[in-house]
């Protein structure tokens, strides 16, 4: 719980560069989303308002599109039977991690919109955007504030949380592609080959999810095979053992006659 404070500090923290130099960067700022003004476009799009929508695409993607799929994939593992406690530990770390990283991420692509460029929430974009930061900082907090297991609040809480969670993974993905369509729309370039390459890593992912999904399944079949096959094996022996006996016992009439 300490290093959750200690982490939980460290993100309030971030939020402090949206109280400097705010009136001074927003005679810089641009509506990256917004309509796009042909006579302006080419004046207010700079070689550093490029670099810094690039970079402010680059972590919402490294926090939607990467760390919060590995979240949900690590905290699936653990609902798989007869794993070892050092693997489900490891797997929680791994989770916990990586939304923490994420909302680290998404905190500083949120600061990097507000102070840079002209957000006039016209946009499905932008109006999308604000809502999906209030949502994962909700679902920040609302991790620190975990009840103990076996009580009543414990359940409500796991479906709440497990509802925020579906609903940031969604929302962010949707925002991923909107961003790209607003970028290709801003700077009049195409987006096309990074709209299929997320597509691929996203579909990829989707797989990862989906045969994780049914390992325990597998393995149980897998096993349930083999316990077949032993069994099987083994009537034979006994068999051809009792076969053998039959033999022998025979064998003295044999000689009689």
């Amino acid at each position: 719980m300490e290093i959750h404070h200690h982490l939980f500090v460290f993100l309030l923290l971030l939020l402090l560069p949206l109280c400097s130099s705010q009136e001074k960067t927003r005679s810089l700022a641009i509506d990256v989303n917004g309509p796009v003004e042909t006579s302006l476009t080419s004046e207010k799009l700079n070689p550093k308002l490029v670099y810094e929508i690039k970079v402010h695409g680059f972590m919402l993607w490294a926090a939607m599109g990467v760390l919060m799929p590995i979240g949900i994939i690590s905290i699936r593992l653990m609902s798989i039977k007869d794993q070892p406690i050092i693997i489900l530990r490891r797997l929680f770390f791994l989770h916990v991690t990586s939304q923490m990283v994420a909302v680290i991420l998404v905190t500083i692509g949120a600061i990097m919109s507000i102070k840079n460029f002209n957000n006039s929430f016209s946009n499905h974009h932008q109006q999308l955007g604000i809502g999906l930061y209030a949502i994962v900082w909700f679902q920040a907090l609302l991790g620190f504030l975990r009840p103990p297991r076996g009580g009543k609040a414990r359940r409500k809480w796991f479906v709440g949380h497990w509802i925020l969670g579906t609903s940031i993974a969604i929302l962010g993905i949707i925002n991923i592609y909107t961003g790209l369509h607003a970028y290709a729309k801003k700077t009049s370039t195409s987006a096309k080959l990074w709209t299929i390459l997320f597509t691929a890593q996203l579909s990829s992912i989707v797989l990862v999810y989906l045969f994780q999904d049914k390992w325990s399944y597998i393995q149980s079949q897998t096993t349930l095979n083999r316990n077949q096959s032993v069994d099987h094996n083994s009537n034979i022996s006994t068999a051809e053992t009792g076969h053998g006996d039959e033999v022998e016992e025979a064998k003295p009439e044999l000689e009689k006659c």
